[in-house]
């Protein structure tokens, strides 16, 4: 039996970031500088990775504390679903969370930046989606902090995700903003999405059915792998 092979369906225009975006700095040094090559879609683009929860690893979905203690800030609950371009549930995706602390700081040998660092705080996470596509995580909303793109630049909060999905072209690293930050009006990264609408995806929605009362707010955040209503990359 010969099997068909459906090409996914493509992005939507404008809804991805250029390689190049003269206003993020950095794009001027890492763009390529020739044009990419076609490859054609085949068998290992649309039908993996898998994971098992063995090859995953155990979850890690609370990150607001390490050990016996907690971290300092505002608890938040960030929970959605997985989605394809259609709509439907993918199941059994690697997620990734990373995120600076409350102050502002990614507890990482590169990060000088001039703020605390957390003792119980790690800002990483992991899990694998429910059936339903679902995922979610507790952890401590991240500070804003300042960046050398411009003189006076800072990033507006964000939490950072790495998907697999279930298939290779479906790979998505993208970033998730939160509502009503003034400083999304001048973050070059998060206006390198062309498509108004299709930036305003990275922008999660607070949500107070989700929020637990006396302990985090709730946010909202579904992402959608390809195709149409994609997830931006978070460049």
């Amino acid at each position: 039996m010969t099997r068909v092979l459906l090409p996914l369906a493509p992005d939507e225009p404008g809804a991805q970031p250029p390689l190049l975006h003269a206003p993020y700095r950095s794009t001027l040094k890492r763009a390529p500088r020739r044009p990419p090559l076609r490859i054609e879609q085949g068998l290992s683009e649309i039908t993996g990775p898998r994971f098992s929860p063995a090859q995953a690893g155990p979850p890690v979905v609370d990150l607001s504390r390490v050990g016996k203690g907690e971290a300092l800030g505002q608890r938040i609950i960030v929970t959605g679903r997985l989605l394809d371009g259609d709509g439907r549930p993918v199941p059994q995706a690697l997620i990734e969370v990373w995120q600076c602390n409350a102050a502002g700081r990614y507890l990482h040998d590169a990060d000088q930046h001039d703020a605390p660092l957390d003792p119980h705080f790690t800002g990483v996470g992991q899990m694998l989606t429910g059936q339903d596509g679902e995922y979610r995580f507790l952890t401590i909303k991240p500070g804003a902090y300042p960046w050398r793109n411009t003189d006076n630049a800072w990033r507006p909060a964000h939490i950072h995700f790495s998907l697999f999905g279930s298939a290779s072209a479906t790979r998505l690293i993208t970033q998730m903003y939160f509502p009503g930050d003034p400083l999304l009006a001048t973050d070059p990264i998060f206006h390198g999405v062309p498509d108004e609408a299709a930036r305003n995806r990275m922008i999660s929605t607070y949500d107070p059915g989700l929020s637990e009362a006396e302990f985090a707010l709730g946010y909202r955040f579904d992402i959608v792998l390809r195709g149409r209503g994609s997830t931006p990359l978070g460049m």
